[in-house]
């Protein structure tokens, strides 16, 4: 037996060794060479319009409360541990180069010829909540690109429905800033923008001015538009589409009929349809692409199912593909 398990070695060896010398280089590659996205580089672009917490920030990091300026950072990510006993998602190591006074190009310049991500959160959400919705996303789809998170003064309250939505829209400007650097930015990549709940009425504000401002040539760099399970008012919503013109071809709605935050948020404004909940047929006649969620949400809520199921999450994957 001693003798046949020498000899069994001694094949094992001299295939290892005849592989390498047919020129299999496949076991010479290290594996960080097919690693792609935040697993390459595990760095989340910051643009936001809350305070730090700390000079340099320290956790929670950033927070409720109105910055003056917009604000770059980058958030140094640590992934999940491979071990049996670590953590299972990732974690915000530290938040570093800060710059208050000219954040809008130093975060273009960060993403500089590389396709960006750049996730707008919703009500009810603190910076770190956010920035795992951002990481969970990104990895979700496995987007080859740098990601990046705008941030708006969230009071992360369930008591905090209107306060947020003032918070929200006093970030227009700030978000114009950051989109039209980043458009302006010579042999940059495409602007993909995935926005969520409240944050979809942010980011489709803005995508008017900066239409108005810019023109088609501000537009140009922005690839999809991601809306999911927009708490719109359905008629702002289409006066909204009609200023963006041939644009609105870009934006993807991920609806849900039974998506019961915006039922709630349908009785607070009146009994009017948020878009987000709106039917198929309805938001499709304003010439958008629709992904009705409706048959995914097994769950009390249903509002994130972009993150929370992978086959909607889908939707958003190919809808960055095909722009």
């Amino acid at each position: 037996m001693r003798f046949s398990l020498t000899r069994l070695a001694i094949v094992c060896l001299a295939g290892v060794a005849l592989s390498g010398c047919v020129g299999d280089d496949s076991a010479l590659v290290s594996p960080a060479a097919f690693k792609i996205g935040l697993e390459k580089d595990p760095k989340l672009l910051v643009a936001t319009t809350r305070l730090p917490v700390g000079d340099p920030p320290k956790k929670p990091w950033f927070s409720s409360e109105r910055s003056a300026d917009m604000i770059f950072a980058e958030a140094r990510l640590t992934p999940p541990s491979d071990s049996l006993l670590g953590s299972g998602s990732w974690n915000i190591a530290k938040v570093e180069n800060v710059d208050h006074s000219n954040a809008a190009q130093a975060f273009a310049q960060a993403a500089f010829g590389r396709d960006l991500l750049l996730y707008i959160h919703g009500y009810k959400e603190s910076f770190e909540t956010a920035a795992t919705s951002t990481v969970d996303l990104s990895e979700g789809i496995k987007f080859a690109g740098v990601t990046g998170l705008f941030t708006w003064p969230s009071a992360a309250s369930t008591f905090s429905y209107v306060a947020d939505r003032e918070s929200a829209m006093w970030s227009r400007d700030s978000l114009e800033d950051l989109l039209t650097a980043i458009a302006k930015t010579p042999s940059g990549g495409r602007i993909h923008i995935v926005a969520h709940s409240m944050g979809t009425l942010l980011t489709l504000e803005t995508l008017r001015m900066l239409r108005a401002s810019g023109g088609e040539s501000a537009m140009e760099r922005i690839g999809a538009v991601v809306l999911a399970a927009p708490d719109i008012d359905i008629d702002l919503f289409a006066r909204g589409l009609e200023r963006l013109g041939a644009d609105a071809k870009k934006i993807t709605v991920i609806s849900s009929t039974n998506d019961r935050a915006l039922a709630v948020s349908s009785r607070l404004a009146g009994g009017i349809v948020r878009a987000g909940a709106a039917d198929r047929e309805r938001l499709e006649a304003l010439g958008v692409r629709v992904a009705d969620a409706s048959e995914f949400g097994g769950g009390i809520i249903n509002h994130d199912l972009f993150l929370s199921n992978k086959e909607v999450q889908q939707v958003v994957k190919r809808a960055i593909e095909r722009s």
